[in-house]
This record gives C-alpha cells, structure tokens and sequence, in this order.
C-alpha cells in the first residue's frame, strides 16, 4: 500500500471580480399589469395588518417564491432602503411543494417604513408598464439598449431606473407575499422557536400573557412552553412562531439481548491513551474496563435510576475503550481509548431541553476533549423544513470550538416496518452521522433515512452495527451482551476520528474528509434513495485501509484557509505518461460552517465550492465534475434545485469524483500539463461568517492501467516546491508514544 502524502505549500487567495450587470428578466420571460397588481394588493393587505399589531414593532413578511430561488434571484429592490438590504432582514426560510413544485418561502422582519417604500416603489413601476409598455414588460424590453431606447423620464415617475428594473425582476420570481402561520398542536412541553425580530423575546411573551423564566430560555428567540402556554401563543399570535417541536424525546432503543457473564477479563492501566468524550445514559463503575472511565452523572439526583439505566451508556463506553478485544473479529487497529462519559439521560423519556443544557456546559468545561460520541437519539422524525435545537446546538458548538461530534443515525422500533426518517440529533450538519450495515454490508431493518431539510444528505456514513444476522458484543454492568443498533457503530467511527486527531496528528477537518473519502468508491454515486441509508458509504474496518491508499493510487491531502473569494493553487504535477495522464480523480472536501437556524432550510450560511482537474490552454480548472457554478457565462443557466443536487451547493461535505468504466482512457494532457485546485468561498448573509473558515480536502488519484506512480509524484512535488510528508503509521504511532513518554529526572 502506498503511505498518505501531505502537501505543504500556497494556497493564494483573490477577491472576486465578478460584478453584477443591470437586473434582466430571463430569456422569453414576461411580467405584465396583473401580477404587478396582485402583489400591490398583498402588500397593502399586510401593511394593514401589521398596523393593527402591537406585539412587535415592525413586520414580518413571507416572500413566496415560483421555485427554490438562488441568492442572486431574492428580491432586492422589495422590503430594502439605502444600506438596509432585503437579504439583511431575513428571519426564516422553508420548503413547500406546490403541483410538485419545490418552492422557497422566505420570511423578513423590516420597519413598518421600509414596507411603505415597498409599496410606492411598485406603485411608480406599475405607472410605468401601464403607460410605457401597454401593461407587459418582456425579457427583450429589459435589455440595456432597450431601456435607453426608450428615453423614459424616470425622474418624473419618482422611481430610479435600477430600482425600476429590479421591481420587475424581483416581481418575476414571486408568486405572491403573505403570512406564515404555523398549524402545531402539543400535549406535552415544547421547544418552541419565534421569529427574530427587534423586541425583547421575554417581553412579546409578556403582553400575550406567558411568564418565561430564564432558565426556559434557550437562546434570543427559543423558549420552553408548557401546553397551555403554547395554546396562548397559537391563539394569539401564531405568525410569531416560526419553529415548534416537542421537547420529551424517547431513546430509540435499541435491540438488546440477556446478558451473559464474562469470564477473567484482564485490561493493563490505562497511560496516556487519546481521551473520546461520550455522552449518554449512565456508566456502571463495576465493569472490568472502569478504570479507563472517568463518569460524571449530570441529571438530578432527584431523578430516580435503575438498573437499566446503565445499559446503554456503559455499552457504549465499552466500544470505545476496548472494542477490539470484545469483538476480536472488528479489530480495527487503533488500540484504546480513554472515556470521559457523561450520564445525561436515563433509559426512559427525557428533556431534549435539558440535554441541549448540559450540552453546552460539558463541552465549554472540557476543551481538551475533541472527539465526542454521541449514541442519544429521538424516536420522533426531524422536521422537513428546520434544523431540530439539538442539532443546532451542537453545529454551534462545533463552529465555535475545534471539536467534532459522531451521532448515531438512529433507529427505528422493533417491529416498525414502514421508512422513517433520522431522529434529532442526526440532522447536525457539522456532525458526522452514522448508520449502520449488517455482516452483508447491507442496511439492517432498523436503519433510517436522511435526508435532512430537502437536501442535506445525512447520514454521512455507515458502519457494521450488528443485526439478527450477526450481532455486536458490548459489556453491560451485568457482562457480555449481543445488540444491534446504530448506538453501536457511531462509537467506532469516534475511535477511528480520535486516532486520525490524537495520534496521526491531524485536523478534525482532515480526518472528517478521509473518513468520509474512505467510504467512497470509484463507481457512480449513490442515487438519492440509497445515499439517504448509506450516505458516502462504508468505512473500511482497518484504520489503515483509511489512511493509506492502493498501489496503484496517490492519496494526498492539503489544508488551508478561505481568506477571499478564490482559494486556489494551480501547481499540482499529476504524472504524464506518453503526454497523456493517466488517471482518474476524486477529492472530499471538508469544512464547519457557522450555521443559523432562524433561517430554517437556508441553514449553512458559508458555502465553500470546490473545483479540481487539469488546467486548460485557457487557465481554467476543467473541474472532474464538470462543476459550473462559478464559470463566468455558464452559471446563469444553472438552477438553484440543480446545483444542489449536482454539485451540493452549501452542503458542507463535498466528494467528487470520476466513475472507473471498462473503457476508461489516459486525459489529455493541456500545455500547461499541471492540475489545479480552487476552492470558491460564498456568503449567504451579510455578515461574511465564512472569512478564515479552515478546510480539510482529500484527492485519490487512480493509475488506470495498475502503474505505482508515486515516487514520480513525490519527485515532482518537490521540484515544484511543495513539501511533501508522508504520513506512516507506525512512524505516526512511535511519534505519539515518544511525545507521551515520562521523563525522569536524577
């Protein structure tokens, strides 16, 4: 096998160039009187509502969309003054499906004065299409030299001319505005988020007639309510509520079996072994491996325990500190590992709330800890259209913290045969998610689906989590026990991050891209039904098989940060062989992105869009994906709905690659004969959250004709002034232990 090699050089950043032209319509696109008019007649009514209103100071406008609408398409010259944008004051983003149509809603809180402007702004553009144009504008009347030709006095119709343009392409895109009203109904507690707005969320609560208490305050705008509390907030004023989801979670059980005592089991101390937080039921400090565990209980000791409530947690933990020696046959290499294990919950129903708490609190006491398994999941279906609380916590947590959680996918009841999808927590973005295979690789009939908000492919990966086929052992307080569950492949994942982070010492962005990449295969993607059981594949057993790559292949890695626009180096020698390359590509790219969840499906806020292949007689990266997002003259005729699905556009793990066929052939080898890799940063708010936002990318090159290359690659390299390591484990391992040696002074 060939060693992992890590590039060492420049990644040179540059501002973007692209400018924006005069708003156009599209091609054979037409906007005439009556749709203007209906528009008018939405604004109006909802200026009038909103001036009967007292609870907040402004308005909260939902703009309904024709289709999911690109960035670049959200109206610009509506519910927007001066340096106050449109897409400044958005709240809230969702998906619904009309006449199966997927469609944007977005929702805005703007000043009372900036919905006024609105509606003189499209009073003075109606003017216009009415006596200029007859009553209809088309594409062709928008083109620069058409507008000029006109010699309209806009001066006299009290509206700029851009201002004027955008109104109609703005009109174009919208099929109408509205109120968002949320139909929920809850018997027990609720997590409950409203619109953000300029009002105090305690106060709102105030003069509807809800008392909050601090500590039911999760952030600005989510609050837990009792049912009667929620019944007032839904009578009163439901266009408040922008997100509701029940806060009593039950445990996705999963199968366990009669536990059997274990025979004379022997562990040495524990030294200085890498240290994986877990958090989860309780921990049993009687098992054989107690001494690697360090519990913390963090529930109330007014909570009442049993026995049970041992089980999963302290199953768990076994995995991670010694899951090789109970199942001997899954040995995957990576030794042992300390555990700090934190008993959040019991085996029963618990507060979503409260754990979210907890969460929070653990994470920021024990910074040194940056690996987190996390086996805790809800029976409940995540929502379509926002990102559960916990979930959203934890991306926090995540983008703030050089941390990385590992979620189970979660599992569906015994006996449940009908699909379901993923429980919170498994929609963290940031998080890696596993399911898990059966002994056949296949997903067992607990397994449950992603995908998360439309669009989100989670899970990330899968991992062998035991079936009635074949099942995992796990020590449990009363000895061995066979299970079956996604609880039990997550922790294997968390071992396999924790030896890439601890021991081969490398960032939780690379080692989340190699993970990710190892599961990946040189056939065509998954299609989306089973990418949203499998996601990116089945990581490979040996910590080894995720390291090194074949003797045929270069497995190389670079990290960097996204400073401008185009991140990017033009200099990678691919081998030429009779001045063709012969290989094919693929590269995963990963990254943590701040995250907002008040803007619901539009939740990523940083979009990092990768490219990498040859570089042409034209400078251009000519991208193994065929990627054309941000090809000058060739993103415009890509919708928003296909650069999702083609190229995952603000998905935060991205894998590329070209397919392995029988009749694959050498590239043609351009005369700059180098490759290139540019990675392009876009923002989705005003804030710019993506500046200096770390990534980790992975690229597997495959030597078609079973050619190892890899000396004249690492040669190259360093002709071309890259410094290359390579990333052995057994040098890695003796690094580790040398570093973690007590010295002792005479």
């Amino acid at each position: 096998m060939n060693d992992l090699l890590q590039l060492k050089g420049n990644f040179y950043q540059k501002a973007s160039e692209v400018g924006f032209g005069a708003p156009q319509l599209p091609t054979r696109a037409v906007v005439d009187l009556k749709k203007l008019k209906s528009l008018h007649d939405d604004l109006v009514r909802l200026q009038n509502f909103w001036k009967d209103e007292t609870l907040v100071s402004g308005a909260l406008i939902s703009v309904y969309y024709k289709q999911v609408i690109a960035k670049s398409r959200r109206v610009t010259a509506y519910l927007s003054k001066g340096k106050i944008t449109a897409n400044s004051s958005i709240v809230g983003a969702r998906f619904i499906t009309d006449q199966h149509v997927k469609k944007h809603v977005i929702t805005h809180y703007i000043q009372m004065n900036i919905l006024e402007l609105s509606i003189t702004r499209l009073k003075h553009t109606m003017d216009i299409i009415e006596y200029v144009y007859g009553g209809t504008i088309t594409s062709e009347d928008t083109k620069p030299e058409e507008i000029n030709s006109k010699n309209i006095d806009f001066n006299g119709y009290s509206i700029a001319k851009s201002v004027f343009l955008n109104i109609v392409v703005d009109s174009f895109y919208i099929d109408k505005f509205d109120i968002i009203e949320n139909a929920n109904h809850f018997t027990d507690r609720s997590i409950i988020t409203i619109f953000k707005t300029d009002d105090d969320t305690k106060a709102i609560m105030e003069k509807i007639g809800i008392k909050i208490f601090s500590n039911r305050i999760l952030d600005d705008t989510t609050l837990l309510l009792m049912p009667d509390q929620f019944d007032i907030l839904n009578a009163r004023a439901p266009y408040l509520i922008s997100m509701a989801t029940t806060d009593f979670s039950v445990l996705t059980k999963s199968d366990f079996f009669e536990s059997e005592p274990v025979g004379m089991v022997t562990i040495p101390k524990p030294k200085d072994e890498p240290i994986i937080g877990v958090i989860d039921t309780m921990f049993d400090k009687n098992v054989y491996f107690s001494e690697w565990v360090e519990f913390d209980k963090r529930i109330s000791d007014d909570i009442p325990i049993e026995s049970k409530d041992y089980r999963h947690g302290t199953a768990v933990s076994s995995i991670v500190v010694d899951g090789p020696t109970i199942n001997p046959d899954l040995d995957d290499g990576c030794g042992r590992f300390r555990v700090k294990h934190f008993g959040v919950a019991t085996s029963k129903e618990f507060s979503s709330f409260s754990i979210v708490r907890s969460i929070k609190e653990i994470v920021a006491e024990n910074k040194e800890i940056k690996v987190w398994n996390l086996s805790l999941g809800s029976r409940e279906e995540v929502d379509e259209n926002f990102i559960s609380p916990e979930a959203a916590i934890l991306d926090k947590l995540q983008f703030d913290n050089d941390v990385i959680f590992v979620i189970s996918g979660t599992n569906k009841a015994t006996g449940d045969k009908e699909d379901k999808v993923i429980g919170s927590p498994a929609d963290s973005i940031n998080s890696l998610v596993v399911n898990a295979v059966d002994v056949n690789d296949n997903p067992p009939e607990y397994a449950r689906r992603g995908i998360v908000l439309s669009f989100f492919n989670k899970p990330d990966i899968c991992y062998f989590g035991g079936s009635s086929k074949k099942y995992m052992k796990v020590c449990e307080p009363n000895g061995e026990s066979r299970v079956a569950g996604t609880s039990y492949a997550a922790p294997w994942i968390s071992r396999k991050l924790a030896y890439l982070i601890h021991v081969m010492g490398l960032s939780r962005e690379v080692a989340k891209a190699l993970i990710i990449d190892s599961a990946t295969t040189w056939d065509s993607v998954y299609a989306v039904d089973e990418a949203s059981l499998m996601g990116h594949g089945i990581v490979p057993q040996r910590i080894e098989d995720v390291i090194n790559s074949k003797d045929d292949e270069i497995k190389f890695f670079l990290s960097g940060i996204s400073e401008k626009y185009d991140t990017f180096n033009y200099n990678i020698p691919v081998p030429i062989y009779k001045d063709e390359h012969p290989f094919l590509g693929k590269a995963t790219l990963c990254y943590f992105p701040k995250c907002s969840r008040n803007q619901g499906v539009d939740y990523t806020n940083t979009e990092l869009d990768v490219y990498f292949g040859r570089i042409t007689d034209h400078d251009k990266i000519k991208s193994i994906n065929k990627n054309t997002q941000s090809i000058e003259g060739q993103a415009s005729y890509l919708r928003e709905d296909n650069a999702r699905r083609y190229f995952r556009k603000w998905d935060n793990s991205k894998h590329i690659r070209e397919v392995l066929k029988d009749n694959v052939r050498a590239r043609k080898s351009y005369s700059n004969k180098m490759w290139g890799i540019s990675i392009k940063t876009k923002e989705r708010l005003e804030s710019r959250d993506g500046e200096g936002i770390r990534f980790g990318l992975v690229v597997t090159l495959k030597e078609i004709n079973g050619v190892n290359r890899i000396d004249t690659f690492i040669q190259q390299c360093a002709l071309r002034g890259w410094l290359v390591n390579k990333i052995n484990v057994e040098n890695r391992i003796d690094i580790y232990n040398k570093a973690n040696e007590e010295i002792e002074f005479e």
